[in-house]
């Protein structure tokens, strides 16, 4: 993972731009509220109007564009010369882990959407016209076209059928899955690591090792990536930050294996007067990393060290 906030490309954000506006103010607040309360309470969001659409690509899609993108990038570092020519996304909503996997991944030449809300999927097809768009409920499609790439972001949660199986088969090379980072989201994130490893997939993040989470309840395994906000955004939210934090659960596997970290940073670094620790979870546990002024490389380390990041 990295410091620093990402955003949509320039294009998409003004083309949700001229969304939010046509709708005003007052009604794209009213639906955002309505929204993110259905999202904290961990409800299917439906976007059945165009306020509810506007309002779900100014304040959602960049939150699954910033979570897909450093998880999908943090792939790309592993797989290193290993390309990927395909990408499969399902439950795709507005394309946002999509958008983040073609900044990621150029040389895919194929992108499939899977998204149900017909309404999502149409937004989904302006800013990725040359994807294939599918508008249909994935738990309908028998066999899943395989690609190099498979995606869900966001999108486990909110499907009653276990699909980790059928996922995995379309799967050519890796399986990516993006949850919200709460207890629940990391519980699904478990079961579904749990699921591909024991159908022969190898670690590639955020664990350094295929070993059982080390992690007890109420304790939980997440990341966050940095959003920058709009202006509307910040309207939207009465906020003063320009900036948000999106809190996620993920786990990506592969086919092949991979070169893992010694361990994997799972906190904020918490910085003190001349000292810098870290907490990282390694193969033999989860680990307090201390990195003194004293210890000049140690210190110098950490001090570039983030959350989600590689240590050692």
């Amino acid at each position: 993972m990295h410091d620093g906030s990402v955003q949509l490309p320039d294009r998409v954000r003004r083309m949700i731009e001229e969304r939010a506006e046509a709708v005003g103010f007052r009604a794209l607040k009213d639906a955002a509220s309505a929204m993110s309360a259905a999202y904290r309470e961990s409800r299917a969001v439906r976007v059945s109007d165009p306020a509810r659409t506007a309002a779900y690509l100014v304040t959602r899609m960049p939150a699954t564009f910033a979570a897909a993108h450093a998880v999908l990038r943090e792939l790309r570092e592993r797989l290193g010369a290993r390309p990927i020519s395909s990408v499969l996304d399902i439950g795709a909503g507005a394309g946002g882990a999509s958008l983040a996997a073609r900044e990621c991944f150029p040389e895919a030449q194929t992108i499939t959407l899977v998204e149900r809300d017909p309404v999502l999927a149409a937004a989904a097809h302006q800013w990725l016209p040359q994807a294939a768009v599918i508008v249909e409920d994935v738990t309908r499609i028998r066999t899943l076209p395989p690609h190099d790439l498979v995606i869900a972001a966001y999108s486990l949660g909110e499907i009653a059928e276990p699909l980790a199986a059928r996922l995995w088969q379309a799967a050519r090379v890796a399986l990516v899955a993006i949850e919200p980072g709460t207890p629940r989201g990391y519980a699904l994130i478990l079961e579904v690591r749990e699921k591909l490893l024991e159908a022969g997939g190898s670690m590639v993040a955020p664990c350094p090792a295929a070993t059982p989470c080390p992690l007890a309840a109420p304790d939980w395994c997440h990341f966050a990536a940095r959003v920058e906000r709009s202006s509307i955004h910040r309207r939207i939210k009465d906020a003063e930050l320009g900036y948000e934090d999106e809190k996620f659960s993920y786990a990506a596997v592969a086919r092949e294996p991979v070169e893992l970290p010694a361990s994997r940073i799972i906190r904020r670094p918490r910085q003190r007067p001349g000292l810098i620790v870290l907490e990282t979870c390694a193969p033999g546990g989860v680990r307090t990393v201390r990195a003194p002024r004293s210890d000049r490389e140690a210190f110098r380390a950490a001090r570039k060290a983030t959350w989600g990041g590689a240590w050692g």
